[in-house]
């Protein structure tokens, strides 16, 4: 028999707080796709940078093809033939996307950077994958879902054996994640070992052939797909049986109207745009990534002035020139990039949570601290928000634990009128639930709620009724008694 790609002996890996990794053993088959599951926080994450190079481990020693190894930065690992696609991006994004995919070795001439060549190899490179990015735009001018594209390109091309896939279809719509899927079968017939981190129970079982459990940093249990039932995965991932993964919507007549938007338009982004949302109605907006969906959202919060259009809230005209109003107005936006647009990552879980109420939680210019960690604790408690303390900074938190800081703000701030684009990215299927139960009880308690999501049976399940853009227009509105996924996607393609 082979000596197996990878061999995990022993893995031991601390933070600040916080125990990620304890005693972990496991093999990963060489040419395999090998699933890593677990809840947010239970080290998946952590175990695939220790394999790239960017955490070393506590204790515990790794073998990369029977050999020991340790690598001390990505650049060590990436000469062993390991790469990895992570869930949260890192680029210099003043830089252009052909340059940050050869950053590593940018082709020269005569001591300088030669631009036609670079961008040559970035098109061949980007060609591989199917993504159509125009390379010589900069990284900060794409779109989230561009951008991951970009770092898959940057793995896949890089000529690693072994490459770690953390949350990759995260930021994609479902035609780039099945050129993904595509791009992973592909991988695995060249004899690419894939490693591969998901919270999406479908794409587990239709690319991974071995599954591998950690629970709370330790290893549960590693079977092969064919035999792990999702019920009992779900169970050795959260340690408790789960019932149904998405619940129905709200079962409520709605009230009165608190948002209209009339006509709203921004220039090149989405035109002439007009919604309504009521009391308890959760409202799903669907479309391929570049319908116009984020920047419709940042629109209406202010974030971004309108070319055109009127935005009511209560009936009445809202002048919303910038978040600070919408926030006086009762609206609530959970971003779909939470670290650039819905966090201030050098801050604690506890003034992230506290930052749209600090007025409310003040006297005579003093924030009243009891108060405000009582407040934060409980919608911490709520959410099963897993933090070392409320002092800790968010940035040394899994991306699920993030997820739910942004939203316990809103929830701290009695927003009536939720924004949520993408809410349950990045989030583990047991907090996913708990998720898709607050949507619900938000609704049920009288809020609307606004729900952009790609996961179309999250909108399926949820909407009372489900609009779907396409090239920066509404063009259809379906009610959830005739929604179904493949209806959806032909409105969103324009197909039929």
């Amino acid at each position: 028999m082979t000596a197996p790609a990878v061999r995990f002996e022993r893995i031991s890996k601390r933070f600040v707080g916080v125990q990620a990794l304890n005693d972990v053993s496991l093999e990963v088959a060489e040419g395999s796709c090998h699933a890593l599951c677990g809840e947010n926080g239970a080290g998946k994450s952590t175990l695939g940078k220790i394999l790239a190079g960017i955490h070393p481990p506590d204790s515990g020693r790794l073998f990369v093809h029977g050999n020991a190894a340790r690598f001390d930065s990505p650049r060590d690992a990436l000469a062993a033939g390991v790469g990895m696609v992570h869930q949260e991006l890192a680029f210099c994004e003043n830089l252009s996307v052909a340059e940050n995919l050869l950053l590593g070795g940018l082709p020269a001439r005569r001591g300088f950077v030669d631009r036609a060549e670079t961008q040559c190899r970035a098109r061949k490179m980007l060609d591989e994958i199917g993504a159509d990015v125009d390379v010589q735009m900069q990284m900060r001018e794409l779109t989230i879902a561009q951008q991951q594209l970009v770092q898959i390109a940057t793995a896949v091309c890089g000529g690693a054996r072994i490459i770690v896939f953390d949350e990759p279809t995260s930021s994609l719509s479902q035609a780039e994640a099945d050129r993904l899927y595509g791009l992973i079968g592909e991988l695995g017939a060249r004899g690419v070992t894939c490693l591969y981190v998901t919270h999406r129970m479908p794409e587990i079982y239709r690319l991974c052939d071995t599954i591998s459990v950690l629970r709370d940093g330790r290893h549960v249990a590693t079977q092969r797909a064919s035999a792990l039932a999702d019920g009992e995965l779900v169970r050795l991932m959260i340690g408790r049986p789960l019932g149904e993964y998405l619940p129905s919507a709200v079962d409520r007549p709605t009230g009165k109207e608190l948002l209209r938007v009339e006509r709203l338009t921004v220039a090149g982004k989405f035109r002439n745009v007009s919604l309504t949302l009521r009391e308890g109605e959760i409202v799903g907006l669907a479309g391929l990534v570049g319908a116009g969906r984020s920047e419709f959202a940042h629109t209406v919060f202010g974030l971004e002035a309108p070319s055109s259009g009127s935005v009511f809230v209560d009936d009445k005209p809202a002048a919303i020139r910038e978040p600070i109003d919408a926030i006086r107005l009762g609206l609530g936006l959970v971003p779909e990039d939470r670290k650039r647009q819905g966090l201030v990552l050098g801050e604690s879980g506890l003034h992230n949570t506290s930052l749209p109420i600090l007025d409310r939680l003040s006297r005579a210019g003093f924030v009243r601290r009891r108060e405000e960690e009582e407040l934060t604790q409980s919608f911490f408690t709520k959410l099963r928000v897993r933090t070392p303390g409320l002092d800790a900074p968010v940035a040394g938190l899994s991306g699920g634990n993030q997820q739910k800081i942004v939203l316990a703000r809103w929830l701290a701030a009695r927003s009536r009128i939720l924004i949520l684009d993408e809410p349950t990215r990045g989030v583990d299927v047991g907090a996913k639930t708990e998720i898709h139960g607050l949507i619900r009880d938000l609704a049920a308690r009288g809020n609307a709620v606004l729900l952009i999501s790609s996961e179309l049976p999250e909108v399926v399940a949820l909407s009372h009724r489900i609009l779907v853009m396409r090239h920066g227009e509404l063009v259809a509105e379906v009610a959830h008694e005739e929604a179904t996924q493949e209806a959806l996607l032909r409105l969103m393609a324009g197909i039929g």
